[in-house]
């Protein structure tokens, strides 16, 4: 680690991230490199390895701070709503989970190899932020659906945590696999996360006002 402020090192950090996913936005996974990543920040390409030794961790890195985005959003949908039906639950967590499109692309494209090539430090990290997220959305389920019982709430986490590893796959083709579809006589193309994610949380929850 350089020598320096906690804060110097910090704004280092995020601006490694930062120029990854810009470059994610863009690119994919397995493109992108760490000169590309270097040549978008105000520093040199080895200065990297100072704060991250693999690519992966920087991915690693990207993906704790949108867990940690979205854990806020939901703790912010906690304290600022007294009471939710269904509906209103549906409607309010995939407005914040549209949000996190680049969240859900990692989760389901990338995961194995950012985990396989990060330190079990930083895994350790991204593991913390995926348990809080876990523990956010479980306090949502507490707050707005008292009927539900503690089984109740792990069934519906285990519902929902493998649905969330799917649907970028299904919200997010490129124009060769759309061709193919329609070739195949796939009749569903393109949906958006509005449309799967909003009614799949509402059939989940709607039993339990």
């Amino acid at each position: 680690m350089p020598k320096g402020s906690e804060e110097l090192t910090n704004a280092r950090k995020e601006e490694i991230i930062d120029a990854c996913a810009a470059l994610y936005e863009t690119m994919s996974f397995k493109d992108i490199t760490l000169q590309n990543i270097g040549e978008k920040t105000s520093f040199t390409r080895t200065s990297i390895y100072n704060y991250f030794h693999t690519k992966e961790e920087i991915f690693l890195a990207l993906l704790k701070r949108e867990h940690d985005a979205w854990i806020a959003d939901m703790n912010e949908m906690i304290s600022e709503n007294s009471s939710m039906d269904a509906e209103e639950f549906a409607e309010s967590m995939t407005v914040i989970l549209e949000r996190r499109t680049c969240m859900l692309k990692l989760m389901a494209m990338n995961i194995y190899d950012m985990e396989a090539n990060s330190s079990r430090e930083n895994l350790v990290e991204l593991k913390k932020s995926y348990a809080g997220a876990v523990a956010s959305l479980n306090g949502c389920l507490e707050k707005f659906f008292p009927a539900m019982t503690k089984d109740d709430r792990n069934e519906f986490l285990y519902d929902f945590f493998p649905f969330l590893f799917g649907i970028y796959p299904y919200t997010s083709h490129t124009k060769k696999q759309l061709e193919a579809m329609k070739q195949a006589g796939v009749k569903d193309g393109d949906c958006t996360v509005y449309e799967l994610v909003r009614p799949f949380l509402f059939r989940l929850t709607r039993s339990f006002l």
